[in-house]
């Protein structure tokens, strides 16, 4: 109704998600655990030395009563060596059900399990404990089950975006999944309807993503989201009636839509981008082809501005990051490091594929990839870019390839595989599958990939590592990575650059300061997309434009 706003919490570290009790009396919420007088006396004498592996600092459940003094009557929830990882309310707001995890470390996502904890005394009772991730509990309204994702105790990396909607009675049970087979990847649990008969969540499948309903008694789910476009950050009406989300497609920017449950018809609520002019685009359309083994893949091509029928265009190869990523039809138009419209004005045609390993495609799909990486996904983008070019739209001597993360390994291995690229941008790429190993925040990422540790299956992780593979490579390379990057580090571009420059390969490597995996920072963002067109320009067109290069010198 409007005033002064209030501090609620005083948590040191702050608070990293919340959530209203039912009655709206509380809040409950996560917050790191505060350092400890001795912590704090040995940091301030620098004795903090750190044993890894040892000093965790957990996140824990906590709440707190709102109204009266700000801050009264805030109380510790959970306590013990468990990460806690989600949370959600009873609807009768005696107890919260939660996901906890071993460790804070990002490598043991796998071991999440499910509890319960009393709201006034902190009691636990376990619910989901079983070997795989169970996470992002959502209660019934009539408190009788738990919804949540699981990867049904398969422990698979690959399948980190492809878990399965399950569902557990609240008072102890066998869970039991809900998701039948060709539902693909469901991203969250987003709530329930008022009868309890449905869980609704945000799945993936193939380039879209909509909201389903899928009833609690089996059954094929509803479709509640429907139409052009694709959707994001649903919002549950109070009601159960009506639902919030944002939808976006290629061509036109994100908006607020509410949806009725019931009726599936999405209505515009804002035009938030409205008073922008709108710059001449590109059309974007999803493309299918047969990969070398006969495999379907399907791929998103943006055609340069005045495409032309019968002329051919250099073609930009992005590859996603995942390898469990996938690309689907969201605004081209948006603000990215990766500018698509601005390599669309710059006359390029993009091919963003979407190979094996992708989420969307199904649960075999997304394993595809399994002790194959940088071979079967590679042949499915040649084969993609193959397609552009007997479609006509692409110049088979006017090709660049590019990507981050996994994207930046694929550009990377496909550089040791081919000179038929004219420039290639490795961005935050894993180039040296052993020495990625042991620096990454998620060591057990390669291995389970490759079916084994590097010492009992060294040939393996050699064939399918670019560094293992990196003579002879004469492909313009530009390298960019994120100075305090932990998932990928420093050292992974640091290796491929060296090795280049060594082999008189022409490269480039751009550090980018502060930044961890991903870059954050507005004017990073904006030099990363100058200087993907500016290489690509170069190497392809012969012209030369040294905007960001000298932005950097300055």
């Amino acid at each position: 109704d409007g005033g002064e706003a209030e501090r609620a919490t005083s948590a040191a570290s702050g608070v990293m998600e919340y959530a209203w009790s039912p009655d709206g009396a509380r809040i409950a919420y996560t917050a790191y655990e505060p350092e400890s007088p001795e912590e704090t006396l040995r940091r301030k004498e620098r004795r903090d030395m750190v044993v890894r592996d040892t000093a965790f600092r957990y996140a824990h459940l906590y709440s707190v009563d709102i109204g009266g003094e700000t801050g009264r009557n805030s109380r510790r929830l959970t306590a013990g060596a468990f990460h806690v990882t989600g949370f959600d309310w009873m609807p009768d707001g005696s107890a919260l059900v939660f996901s906890r995890q071993a460790t804070p470390s990002a490598d043991v996502w796998m071991t999440s399990d499910l509890a319960i904890v009393a709201a006034d005394s902190g009691t636990i009772r376990p619910l989901v404990t079983r070997k795989g991730a169970d996470l992002s509990p959502c209660c019934s309204p009539d408190g009788k089950w738990v919804a949540f994702m699981s990867d049904g105790g398969e422990e698979k990396w690959g399948l980190y975006y492809y878990h399965t909607l399950t569902v557990v009675p609240s008072n102890g049970g066998e869970p039991r999944e809900l998701t039948p087979g060709p539902m693909c990847a469901p991203g969250r649990v987003i709530g329930w309807s008022s009868d309890s008969r449905e869980v609704y969540i945000l799945a993936t499948t193939r380039t879209v993503r909509r909201v389903y309903a899928v009833p609690l008694a089996g059954g094929e789910p509803r479709m509640i989201t429907s139409g052009s476009g694709t959707d994001s950050d649903p919002s549950l009406g109070g009601s159960g009636a009506v639902l919030a989300h944002v939808r976006q497609s290629s061509e036109t920017p994100p908006e607020i839509f509410l949806t009725s449950i019931r009726e599936s018809s999405p209505r515009k609520l804002t035009d938030l981008s409205g008073r922008f002019p709108r710059l001449p685009m590109g059309r974007t359309e999803v493309i299918a082809w047969k990969s070398k083994d006969g495999l379907e893949i399907e791929g998103l091509l943006t055609y340069p501005v005045g495409y032309e029928k019968g002329r051919r265009y250099p073609l930009a190869l992005y590859i996603h990051g995942g390898p469990m990523g996938v690309f689907s039809e969201t605004y081209t138009g948006a603000g990215s490091s990766y500018p698509i419209q601005a390599f669309a004005q710059e006359g390029y045609a993009l091919l963003r594929p979407n190979p094996r390993g992708s989420s969307g495609y199904g649960k075999d799909f997304a394993l595809a990839n399994y002790v194959d990486w940088g071979y079967g996904d590679y042949e499915d983008a040649m084969s993609g870019v193959d397609r552009a070019i007997t479609m006509g739209v692409a110049h088979p001597d006017s090709l660049c390839v590019l990507g981050w993360s996994y994207g930046g390994y694929m550009t990377a291995m496909t550089i040791t595989r081919t000179k038929r690229f004219k420039a290639a941008i490795v961005g935050a790429g894993v180039t040296n599958l052993m020495s990625f190993t042991g620096t990454s925040d998620i060591h057990s990422f390669i291995p389970d990939y490759m079916g084994g540790e590097y010492w009992d299956r060294t040939a393996t992780w050699r064939k399918h590592s670019p560094m293992s593979n990196i003579k002879g490579v004469s492909t313009p390379t530009l390298v960019l990575h994120g100075e305090e990057d932990v998932r990928v580090p420093l050292s992974q571009g640091e290796e491929l650059h060296n090795a280049l420059k060594r082999q008189g390969c022409a490269t480039e490597m751009v550090v980018y300061p502060r930044m961890g995996h991903g870059i954050t920072e507005p004017k990073f963002i904006l030099d990363i997309g100058e200087r993907h067109l500016e290489w690509c320009n170069r190497h392809l067109r012969g012209i030369s434009s040294n905007t960001a290069a000298q932005r950097g010198a300055q």
